[in-house]
């Protein structure tokens, strides 16, 4: 779970992270308020939303007065921000931040992620701050400083300061980077996080070191623990179908395909998607109705497939072991009737209850084509989308 730079800013400073003075705005005139009530005499509009990249795409404006306030907010507020990570269909912004400006002597970098190889939490720094730090790994992969945490020690002192070291900080710049470190590293362990990220991190004229942009995003599985972190979630950053997909307990992903998958398994479904692309075709989302899914639950992942506009045929693949096939037929041809399904539909059953799964559809009056197996499958539902093109 993603949530706003302005959330994120909040959970941090609860930890000791120093961060710029600011408030959220919903509306022109109560960004005009929260600037008012900052000391000025340089203000940043900041358009939220879940991607970066907002300043190269006009979402951060700095003002030197109020009425520049007034007239950025007005811009940004409601404007559909196109950026590299949200694509070329943009996000609209519903909420800005505005936050008192910065004496930026130095940008820096600082992220906290879950080292895959190594199954430890990574802490990154590097002084290429401002920058996205996949360019800067591509690029000068010798100035960004990795470290990895024992889970048994956790974070000492010394690696902090070494990377304060590393980034080339001195004097009183080190402590106050030590603490922003630390910090940082308690607050992704105590929330469950899975990145933190600091860009830019930077040192002040004062000789401060603070977060002036934050990134949070949380283990969805552990938010169980954090009903405090899920109040977070902005349903409007979220796609409508992959929040309905949540509700029913569906592992259900939107690509931009033409061709709806249903399938039971993660490693399934991902061997389903990369066929489909060898046969020609494009996944329109990846989909796991899991290992013990009810007919009611497949029958909302079939009305999930089909809300999305661009879906020109459907692809049920599903090796029954602890899912029964006759259990996955049944709810194919309750959300078929239910929807009164117009779009090439291809099933290939394996497994526990195979037969009975390809009588119910046999049996159903529906058009339904069967495949043998999944090549045959793949096969089958990118020729019935051409045709039906």
């Amino acid at each position: 779970m993603n949530i706003h730079e302005h959330q994120a800013k909040t959970v941090l400073k609860g930890y000791g992270v120093s961060v710029p003075n600011g408030g959220v705005a919903y509306s022109v005139d109560e960004a005009v308020k929260v600037a008012e009530s900052l000391p000025g005499p340089v203000w940043v509009v900041k358009a939220q939303i879940h991607a970066g990249g907002r300043g190269k795409g006009g979402g951060v404006k700095i003002a030197k007065s109020i009425d520049e306030v007034r007239a950025m907010a007005t811009e940004i507020l409601g404007m559909t921000l196109v950026t590299h990570q949200t694509g070329p269909a943009g996000k609209l912004v519903n909420r800005l931040y505005v936050e008192d400006g910065c004496d930026i002597a130095r940008e820096l970098y600082l992220s906290a992620v879950m080292d895959r190889g190594t199954s430890r939490i990574a802490i990154m720094a590097s002084t290429e701050g401002g920058m996205d730090i996949e360019a800067v790994a591509e690029e000068t992969p010798e100035k960004i400083h990795n470290l990895v945490i024992d889970p048994i020690a956790g974070l000492q002192g010394h690696h902090a300061r070494s990377l304060a070291f590393g980034l080339g900080l001195e004097g009183k710049q080190v402590g106050s980077a030590v603490k922003l470190i630390t910090a940082v590293y308690q607050a992704f362990v105590d929330t469950d996080a899975s990145m933190v990220e600091i860009n830019p991190m930077v040192v002040t004229g004062a000789g401060d070191v603070m977060a002036l942009d934050a990134k949070m995003n949380f283990d969805d599985n552990a938010l169980y623990r954090h009903p405090d972190l899920e109040e977070l979630r902005d349903p409007d950053e979220e796609d409508p179908a992959e929040l309905e997909a949540a509700k029913a307990e569906l592992n259900y992903i939107k690509l931009d395909g033409e061709i709806g998958c249903m399938v039971n398994g993660a490693g399934l479904a991902m061997a389903t998607m990369d066929i489909i692309k060898l046969h020609g075709g494009e996944p329109a989302n990846f989909l796991d109705v899991g290992g013990g899914a009810t007919k009611e639950r497949v029958t909302q992942a079939f009305k999930i497939i089909l809300s999305d506009e661009n879906v020109k045929g459907i692809l049920v693949n599903i090796f029954g072991g602890i899912m029964r096939c006759d259990i996955i037929a049944e709810g194919v041809v309750a959300a078929a009737r239910e929807v009164s399904l117009d779009k090439p539909l291809v099933v290939r059953l394996a497994g526990t209850n195979v037969e009975k799964g390809k009588e119910i559809m046999a049996n159903s009056g529906l058009t339904i084509i069967s495949a043998d197996d999944l090549g045959d499958a793949a096969a089958k539902v990118v020729a019935a989308v051409k045709e039906a093109a």
